[in-house]
């Protein structure tokens, strides 16, 4: 039987927001059709206040199918897109009316970044926990109290209730519900062809080794955070470090606290994780052997560090995210 998702969109959402987690249920369709699974595995539709275009904050405009107020029937999934209009939509009337009214009818609902907005409004997020793009956490949780909101991971579940990071993490959560319904293989081989470079958990971060710092304004440091990205197995101790920007290692760890706003062992040990990370969803190496190939000393090391950042063990990780050998 198909399920039917149906994403609700209005005028100020991010383009990217709906096409990313539209094509990856359109994907895992193919998918699920070509392996055997489902015939035909999703229905997907995209409605909004009114039918037809709807302006995006930047890039193409969509268009609706249907309007959301003639939307009938029984829905699998509902998703709500974000962008820069959802504020502005929590405050509109019928647009919270119709998304309260859609939702009684699904079997789970859904929001991509800022769209977690909109569910709050609609009194949907009460007394849960959720998550939203880290720049709007702040702000959200002022606004909505009664909301637990945690801005680290790139998506969280509460019961039948998701939501979902800024942007791309609307993909995740996109495979982690392809996951659910057709199981690891099928969404591990749409997010193959869709060339996304692996499923990841909810658990994981929103901040990358890179993106959970800021790049130094002194050429100097940016360099030097450059070159320990290329070379994590190196020896990254402070005063090796300190001597390859020619700074004592006090001034050295002072310097770079300020400029990249962690201290240098904070930064070596997140590309090292983003290191041990990739190598597990990419390779079928042992855990010791990946955690000394990026530069962990121990395996013992390996796993607290890794618990620490991403929230799991390495083994429990593979097993999770890695394609059984029967896809």
């Amino acid at each position: 039987m198909s399920r039917r998702v149906v994403f609700v969109i209005y005028p100020g959402v991010t383009a990217l927001d709906l096409v990313g987690p539209h094509e990856v249920f359109t994907a895992a369709s193919e998918v699920a059709r070509r392996t055997g699974r489902d015939a035909d595995a999703y229905h997907v539709e995209v409605v909004a206040p009114e039918a037809g275009v709807i302006r995006t904050t930047r890039g193409p405009s969509l268009v609706a199918d249907r309007s959301l107020g003639s939307t009938r029937g029984a829905v699998d999934t509902v998703v709500i897109v974000g962008g820069e209009g959802a504020r502005a939509g929590a405050d509109h009337a019928d647009l919270i009316a119709g998304i309260r009214r859609i939702a009684r009818r699904a079997r789970r609902v859904t929001s991509v970044c800022t769209g977690a907005y909109l569910l709050a409004a609609a009194g949907l997020l009460a007394g849960r926990r959720a998550t939203t793009h880290w720049a709007w956490c702040d702000d959200f949780a002022r606004r909505y109290p009664d909301v637990a909101v945690d801005s680290d991971p790139i998506f969280v579940r509460d019961g039948n209730v998701w939501t979902s990071a800024g942007v791309t993490a609307g993909m995740d959560l996109a495979l982690a519900l392809v996951d659910e319904d057709f199981g690891r293989d099928v969404a591990l081989i749409t997010a193959r062809q869709l060339v996304l470079f692996v499923q990841r958990p909810g658990g994981q971060s929103q901040f990358s080794a890179q993106l959970g710092t800021q790049f130094a304004a002194r050429q100097p440091i940016r360099e030097l955070q450059h070159w320990i990205v290329e070379h994590p197995d190196a020896d990254l101790g402070v005063e090796r470090l300190a001597a390859r920007v020619a700074m004592s290692p006090r001034h050295f760890a002072r310097v770079f606290r300020d400029e990249v706003g962690c201290t240098p062992a904070a930064y070596v040990e997140r590309v090292r994780v983003e290191v041990v990370r990739r190598l597990l969803e990419t390779t079928d190496c042992a855990v010791d052997e990946i955690g000394h190939a990026a530069g962990f000393g121990t395996p013992e090391t390996t796993r607290r560090a890794f618990g620490r950042r991403v929230g799991t063990s390495p083994s429990a990780y593979r097993d999770r995210f890695q394609p059984s050998r029967a896809s």
